[in-house]
């Protein structure tokens, strides 16, 4: 990993639940996990199914370290843990953070009831790395080295917290599970998006789902890709990068999603498992890195 980059590598894109499938083969069927490799440190945010591809990748580069970062608990972003195989070797670090849920339970209560019987049949205790579990206060500024991230509270059944990454010049948001206000912007969200380079931002529905008289989604806790162009343009955001993608949604809908909102804002993308960002090249492109295998 170098020390003079910033790099964001999406592993995981979807939202709710895994859909591997000949229909989502060109976006990826994992939930939610994207890696930031940022001056020389390794960033995970969430660990959806994603996270095991994520672990596989990582087996030959051990001893390896990490930050994994945790919007919330909810089965999407925390599935994939039990499976982060780095996870179960020792010698391996990880410092893992999120913040308490509405009753009180830690993040490392959650991962640890998530591998308990019946639900599992080996328990949290079993991993060899070294696991080093911090509890976040919602507002709270993180500093690692000369890295500096800012976290600020989503609107999201049961709570979620957003995250801000600064390094050097550049900027990366990542806002997943969160629901826009009805009459006016967010301004936890528009505080973390404001300036940035790249915005990695929950946008599961369009519009027409999301007001849908027959099967309204208001009050589910995710936005649509049109509320997230009118706070991308509101907050002078670079690159906006469309996340958490409806299991519904097939690769030809995301296809047509992905030209209205480059329409609507020229320059927006569709996250898709084993594509990569790197702030420090030109943000118009977006490289397929070979070695990231999309896996459903």
């Amino acid at each position: 990993m170098m020390q003079n980059q910033f790099k964001i590598n999406f592993w995981g894109v979807r939202g709710s639940i895994p859909c591997p499938g000949a229909e989502t083969v060109r976006y990826g069927g994992n939930t939610s996990c994207v890696e930031m490799e940022v001056g020389g440190e390794r960033l995970i945010f969430d660990g959806g199914t994603g996270l095991r591809v994520l672990g596989q990748s990582l087996l030959s580069k051990m001893p390896v370290s990490a930050h994994l970062f945790f919007s919330h608990t909810h089965w999407d972003h925390i599935q994939g843990f039990p499976f982060f195989s780095p996870a179960f070797i020792k010698g391996n670090t990880f410092k893992i953070y999120g913040a308490r849920t509405p009753s009180g339970a830690t993040i490392k209560q959650c991962l640890n009831e998530q591998m308990l019987h019946p639900n599992f049949p080996v328990p949290l205790q079993i991993m060899q790395a070294d696991l080093q579990f911090y509890d976040l206060e919602i507002g709270e500024k993180l500093v690692l080295g000369d890295i500096t991230i800012y976290t600020a509270k989503l609107n999201h059944p049961g709570e979620a917290v957003g995250y801000r990454v600064n390094w050097r010049d550049k900027i990366a948001a990542y806002i997943t599970d969160t629901e826009h206000l009805p009459d006016e912007l967010d301004e936890n969200i528009f505080r973390l998006a404001h300036k940035a380079d790249v915005v990695i931002i929950d946008c599961t529905y369009t519009d027409e789902e999301y007001y849908d008289l027959k099967s309204s989604k208001v009050g589910w806790g995710h936005s649509t890709w049109q509320e997230a162009v009118k706070l991308a343009k509101a907050a002078s955001v670079k690159k906006l990068v469309i996340f958490h993608h409806e299991p519904l949604h097939d690769d030809d809908f995301l296809d047509g999603i992905a030209q209205q909102a480059h329409t609507a804002l020229p320059g927006t993308i569709l996250a898709r498992e084993g594509e990569s960002i790197d702030l420090f090249a030109s943000l118009s492109e977006t490289k397929k890195e070979s070695k990231i295998a999309v896996c459903g």
